[in-house]
């Protein structure tokens, strides 16, 4: 008889624990019943919806529209899309860009999907509508991601690099640590836009090939890449602002990426540099890049020659 069969117990199943009642494990697979479920809901339970989409004036359209219709077009064009007024998602962004790919795009975030989709709705049925055609959308929501440390973690971390808890310079790290992570997670969470007029869009994922592939690396090892990774975009602090936002599930790329700056060369800068970081170099790959300008409605308008 082997020593499995010998301490066999009637009634329990093996597991890795150790011997447990099979009633017990049917317990622990059965469902939770609905009275314990949270109530159905198109709402995160924290955290906001987020919309990137980018549109093209189609000129054959605008050459033949009314002189009195494409003025209510642009007066519907810019009330719409107003940041300020009742009604508007929480937060909302529109900006010129550069290039073929589209003429403008918008940035909006909101607790409800419904009010983000309604604002495009809005503008497919206004007058300019049958003058815009979308180019590009992208679906996301905003996350705390897993790879920010906790304040036990970034403490584990100091010592790994050989900084001692009795040390003072120690204990200022974590204090300083402790002081600003809820900020800095409540802008991942509900961010508010950053007074910078360069702004950059990608969509990125993390690479499944069998020579590497992020998704079977023990997540120690993705911790470090990721703090690396960080790390070189700490070093652009006061100069790019960026926001990961989470996709997978909601869009065909796994992470959003919206990049502001104080001047268009350091979008250059930060890209180029974090791509010589391991996460980067050898684990991501990235969708087109959407570069512009954030401006007003009304400069969208007169930027591209409709009013």
């Amino acid at each position: 008889m082997s020593a499995w069969a010998a301490n066999a117990k009637p009634g329990h199943r093996l597991r890795a624990e150790g011997w447990y009642p099979i009633g017990k494990l049917r317990q622990m697979q059965r469902p939770a019943p609905a009275s314990q479920l949270p109530e159905p809901t198109i709402r995160m339970t924290e955290g906001w919806h987020c919309l990137h989409i980018y549109f093209r004036f189609d000129a054959r359209e605008l050459a033949h529209m009314p002189a009195h219709e494409r003025r209510a077009g642009c007066d519907a064009f810019m009330k719409i899309l107003d940041p300020g007024r009742h009604g508007a998602p929480q937060r909302l962004q529109t900006s010129i860009t550069s290039g073929h790919r589209a003429d403008f795009g918008i940035m909006m975030l909101d607790p409800d999907p419904l009010l983000l989709d309604g604002v495009v709705q809005q503008l497919r049925r206004s007058p300019l509508g049958p003058a815009l055609e979308p180019t590009f959308s992208f679906v996301s929501i905003t996350e705390v991601s897993e790879y920010v440390p906790t304040v036990e973690q970034y403490a584990e971390r100091l010592q790994r690099e050989g900084l001692s808890p009795e040390d003072p310079a120690y204990q200022a790290k974590i204090r300083a640590y402790e002081q600003r992570l809820p900020a800095m997670n409540r802008q991942r969470l509900y961010p508010d836009f950053p007074p910078f007029p360069v702004v950059c869009f990608y969509p990125m994922n993390k690479i499944r090939h069998p020579q590497a592939n992020w998704y079977t690396l023990p997540f120690s090892r993705r911790a470090e890449m990721m703090a690396e990774h960080a790390t070189s975009g700490i070093r652009f602090a006061g100069r790019v602002t960026q926001l990961i936002t989470a996709s997978t599930g909601f869009d065909d790329w796994e992470w959003g990426v919206t990049l502001w700056s104080r001047a268009p060369e350091y979008i250059k800068e930060i890209v180029y540099t974090m791509r010589f970081d391991e996460a980067s170099a050898r684990y991501a790959e990235f969708g087109s890049f959407y570069v512009g300008y954030v401006a007003e409605p009304l400069q969208i308008l007169r930027h591209a020659r409709i009013l």
